[in-house]
């Protein structure tokens, strides 16, 4: 979402939610922000969405330059494909809660939680080179502008690296990486550089 919103230009108030110590449970956040109980969520006025992609969709329709889901049919599904695999098929199985649940309630060892991090990122990410590689164009997923796809892909492949995870099997992946970090937009939405960044 900080991704979209810095390609769009978009001015915003930023307002930290730690989810570590669990601030996105408390009734408040429920009640005043978003009820999925979840990160990230948006207000413009008095209309407050949860869920990236859907903030996105938003975004898109509200202030359309620049488009980052396409118009056009074909292209438009090839975004949402690669997104969707991202964003369904490999992320829940990697985020904060889920790797919370091996530890605290399952009681994985710390190697089988990397190993299930790692196993997860090996298979998505295998799929996501599979797509570049058959409909991939361009110095981006999908051409030579940034889309959905590339705001999905940019933060997971970041946070695989985060957390030690080799990604040498996935060339083009890794190459769309490289050209997106060095944007500006990319850069400036990086966790690092946000004010309530945690190492």
């Amino acid at each position: 979402m900080r991704i979209a919103l810095a390609l769009k230009g978009l001015t915003y108030q930023y307002v930290p939610v730690n989810i570590r110590v669990g601030e996105h449970r408390e009734p408040e956040f429920i009640d005043q922000v978003n009820p999925s109980a979840v990160v990230p969520a948006i207000a413009d006025g008095d209309f407050r969405l949860g869920q990236s992609l859907a903030i996105i969709d938003y975004l898109d329709a509200h202030y359309p330059e620049p488009r980052l889901i396409p118009l056009e049919a074909e292209r438009r599904a090839r975004v949402l494909e690669l997104s969707y695999l991202i964003s369904c098929e490999i992320h829940p199985l990697n985020n904060v809660r889920t790797l919370r649940y091996l530890h605290d309630v399952l009681a994985v060892t710390p190697a089988q939680k990397d190993a299930w991090y790692q196993h997860w990122i090996a298979e998505g990410m295998a799929g996501v080179e599979r797509l570049l590689e058959r409909y991939g164009e361009g110095p981006w997923c999908f051409g030579v502008t940034p889309t959905l796809a590339d705001c999905c892909l940019v933060p997971q492949i970041a946070n695989a690296q985060r957390m030690g995870c080799d990604l040498s099997a996935f060339p083009l992946s890794l190459a769309v990486y490289r050209h997106a970090v060095k944007h500006t937009a990319f850069d400036f939405a990086r966790p690092q550089n946000q004010p309530d960044y945690i190492a």
